[in-house]
């Protein structure tokens, strides 16, 4: 009989702790995944006028680097297909674990082609993107420093498709 209690007693306890400490599935919409709206979504206006406030202030000087080329106008946005990316987050979530790094969000560069590019991209705007996180391997000390995020020694994702022309109206 105490065999059989302890029994049922270790049954009870498991189920419970189980049920307190197991990840539970979050309530999701009808394909089964939650959506959640990201910290820092603006709208579809205030993207119009961000992008209108750089063709004000940027677009002249951007563009007289193409102008140089024989191009008309510089890029001014870049375009990466869905694949690209979520590859690349897998790539860059595995490179990062791999290297003892827990990434923990994206970085975009904006950035410029130098002279040994070529001819159609010489001096011309281009965007990366790099992995940032924090390094979670623990290093033998006596003192504990916080760690802030950085980029993570990871490829980053360059070669998207550059665009001309402002937000669309």
């Amino acid at each position: 009989m105490k065999k059989t209690s302890f029994f049922l007693l270790g049954i009870i306890l498991g189920a419970l702790v189980t049920y307190f400490f197991c990840a539970r599935q979050p309530k999701t919409e009808d394909d089964g995944v939650k959506i959640v709206k990201p910290k820092g979504v603006i709208t579809i206006e205030e993207a119009k006028e961000l992008n209108a406030n750089w063709t004000l202030y940027r677009k002249k000087a951007v563009d007289s680097a193409a102008q140089k080329q024989g191009r008309s106008q510089d890029d001014s946005s870049t375009l990466w297909s869905l694949k690209d990316i979520e590859d690349y987050l897998v790539y860059a979530k595995n490179q990062s674990d791999s290297l003892g790094y827990d990434m923990t969000g994206l970085r975009v560069y904006l950035s410029v082609y130098g002279k040994n590019a070529g001819q159609a991209k010489k001096d011309l705007t281009t965007m990366f993107i790099v992995p940032t996180g924090k390094i979670t391997k623990s290093e033998a000390s006596v003192i504990m420093f916080p760690i802030k995020d950085g980029d993570l020694p990871v490829d980053p994702l360059n070669d998207g498709t550059g665009g001309q022309g402002g937000y669309p109206q």
